[in-house]
Order: structure tokens, then C-alpha cells, then sequence
């Protein structure tokens, strides 16, 4: 059963930094897709960036070369690391797993394991 957990979540100021993580604390992590959503508030989940069995990423065009999307498979743990946060950042992140070979995928229905979310919240 897999069981993800987020942290790491935080206020920031423009520009600030912000690291979260994902611990799985089920027993198949490396053969999972891993991937980062965020929703704000009156808005849909979006996926941000996503991570591949094979190491493959993806981002959204909106994180790009600001975040960083990384695995330590010996830890169970997935990374976000976000640079240069802008108050448009400001979400409640999610962490999503799959087990489905379907390439670095952004789609939400592509992932049935989620995390409960954490708040991110920059300020201007």
C-alpha cells in the first residue's frame, strides 16, 4: 500500500526558496512514477513536474528552470526544490504516484496514489 506524506511546506517571501519533500512509506517507491501538483485556492490541480522510473522529468512551463524535481530511492523520498518563488506560486502542493509505464505524464488521472497536500504560501 503506498502512503505518501508531504513536508516542507512554508511561507516565503518573492524570490525565496522552498524545498518539500515526499516520503512513501509503502514498499514499491522506485517503480512508481512520482510527480508534484498544485492546486490554488478557486483553481484546478495542475500538474508541476513529474519524475519517471527511468529518471526522465517533466515541468510545467510555468516552473521551469525555477524548480527541480529529484528522487532518493534509497530514502523513498521525492524532492521539489523551488527557486525564485513568485506570490503566483502560492498552492497547496500535492505528491502523486502510479505504478503505469505512460511516460512523464502531467495528467492527473494518471496517477492514483496522492499525498494529503501541503501549503505554500509567497508573499509579495
Amino acid at each position: 500500500q503506498v502512503q505518501l506524506v508531504e513536508s516542507g511546506g512554508g511561507s516565503v517571501q518573492y524570490g525565496g526558496s522552498l524545498r518539500l519533500s515526499c516520503v512513501d512509506f509503502g514498499y514499491a517507491y522506485s517503480n512508481y512514477r512520482m510527480a508534484w501538483f498544485r492546486q490554488a485556492q478557486g483553481q484546478e490541480r495542475e500538474g508541476v513536474a513529474v519524475i519517471d522510473m527511468d529518471g526522465s522529468t517533466r515541468y510545467a512551463d510555468s516552473v521551469k528552470g525555477r524548480f527541480t524535481i529529484s528522487r532518493d530511492n534509497a530514502k523513498n523520498t521525492l524532492y521539489l526544490q523551488m527557486n525564485s518563488l513568485k506570490p503566483e506560486d502560492t498552492a497547496t502542493y500535492y505528491c502523486a504516484a502510479d505504478f503505469r509505464s505512460v511516460g512523464p505524464t502531467l495528467r492527473e488521472y494518471e496517477y492514483k496514489y496522492w499525498g494529503q497536500g501541503v501549503q505554500v504560501t509567497v508573499s509579495s
